[in-house]
């Protein structure tokens, strides 16, 4: 996180980080946070359900007073897949326009009641913070943890079901028209909500120069490595940190590992309930064709049943990454940001088996650059994943 540090300005003194209550968006934050606090004044904004996490972290929380928990799980924890079905993702996109206003003004109350700070940091899931800032004058950045989801004049674009690059002339047109086809549902969508989104202060989609409002024009914190990244031409706000990797510690008892037995992590992080009891099933039966191995299938839920146990398969309510990762011999994966650098910056061996939102792309480029595997063809793939687990492992 030195690269971080390098970035901040002159004159800076108080920083606040931003982000909603879920795991994949506030652990990075707070790790944002722990790599700051040594030299600056840091606060976390979030919701009043990321309280108990933020504290843990040892930082101040600053909650917003609204009912954003229960809204925000519907909206983002859905019970289907969304993908790139055009009515879902504006069924998705209608609940979270009907809370930005909300949640602008109540920050806005908040930053005036408890101080400014000389610079926010604000999760990209948040756009309505860049609004609030301009407002207060205060300096805005974004963090974001999955920089293939940014559009770019070229490239593999994100949310088509994990793009590869551009291998000929032709492919390359594919990529244009894909490209063409996000940004033609972005602008159908905001047109659709233009009225709600307006009163937000979110005035236009996209600057003059082709960027997307949402995004900081100032500096996008690309929490990732360049390296990673497909080719392509990058705004000129991107500057990449590296991954923001942290898990609060919290009060969870510890896997069931076993002396002298092989043991795989599967996981679909906090979200994808709708999708859990299957994979679990699924994990079940995998786990039956290898007695010798040890499956941890983790729900991502802190106040979920602690262990449930059958054989040689435990189904987990959660997992600290921070504290356990590091005794699994493999994981399998959703691909999910947070997981996916876990695993990488541990050199543990890994097959993702995606489901919804970046988690194509991420897979598409753990697979390109050879350091992952993707489990292709669904729910059957996952139950038949036995050999590639072994030669994953034993690579």
């Amino acid at each position: 996180m030195q690269r971080l540090r390098d970035l901040i300005p002159p004159g800076v003194s108080r920083i606040d980080l931003l982000a909603p209550p879920f795991s994949g968006h506030l652990h990075p934050v707070l790790a944002l946070g722990r790599a700051l606090s040594s030299r600056y004044q840091v606060r976390i904004v979030s919701t009043r359900g990321a309280v108990t996490r933020i504290h843990a972290a040892g930082f101040t929380a600053l909650a917003l007073p609204g009912d954003y928990d229960g809204p925000l799980e519907a909206v983002a924890n859905p019970q289907y897949a969304v993908k790139s079905h055009p009515v879902r993702l504006w069924r998705q996109f209608r609940g979270v326009v009907g809370l930005l206003k909300q949640f602008a003004d109540e920050l806005e109350v908040l930053w005036r009641h408890e101080g400014k700070p000389d610079l926010a940091i604000a999760d990209f899931t948040l756009p309505v913070v860049g609004e609030v800032c301009r407002r207060l004058a205060i300096p805005w950045w974004t963090s974001l943890p999955s920089p293939c989801v940014l559009e770019t004049p070229d490239g593999a674009p994100a949310y088509c079901g994990g793009l590869m690059p551009a291998q000929n002339r032709w492919q390359r047109v594919g990529h244009f028209i894909q490209r063409k086809k996000v940004r033609f549902f972005k602008q159908a969508v905001f047109w659709l909500f233009r009225d709600a989104i307006r009163q937000a202060g979110i005035d236009h989609l996209y600057r003059a120069d082709g960027s997307e409002s949402v995004y900081s024009p100032t500096r996008i914190l690309a929490l990732g490595e360049a390296d990673f990244e497909f080719p392509r031409r990058w705004p000129a706000a991107v500057r990449f940190i590296g991954p923001a990797l942290y898990t609060p510690p919290l009060d969870a008892p510890a896997p069931p590992f076993k002396v002298g037995k092989r043991h795989v992590l599967v996981t679909l992080g906090t979200h994808l309930d709708w999708h859990k009891d299957r994979v679990a099933q699924a994990v079940s039966t995998l786990a039956a064709t290898m007695p010798e191995w040890e499956f941890h299938f983790t729900d991502g839920n802190l106040t979920g049943q602690s262990v449930q146990q059958n054989g040689n398969f435990s189904r987990i309510a959660w997992v600290d990454y921070d504290r356990w990762l590091g005794h699994y011999d493999a994981v399998i994966h959703h691909g999910g940001a947070g997981i996916l650098w876990h695993c990488l910056t541990r050199h543990i061996p890994a097959l993702v088996y995606p489901v919804d939102y970046d988690q194509f792309d991420h897979a598409a480029r753990l697979e390109y650059s050879g350091k992952g595997g993707w489990l292709r063809g669904g729910i059957a793939a996952l139950e038949r994943a036995g050999e590639r687990l072994r030669q994953t492992v034993e690579r």
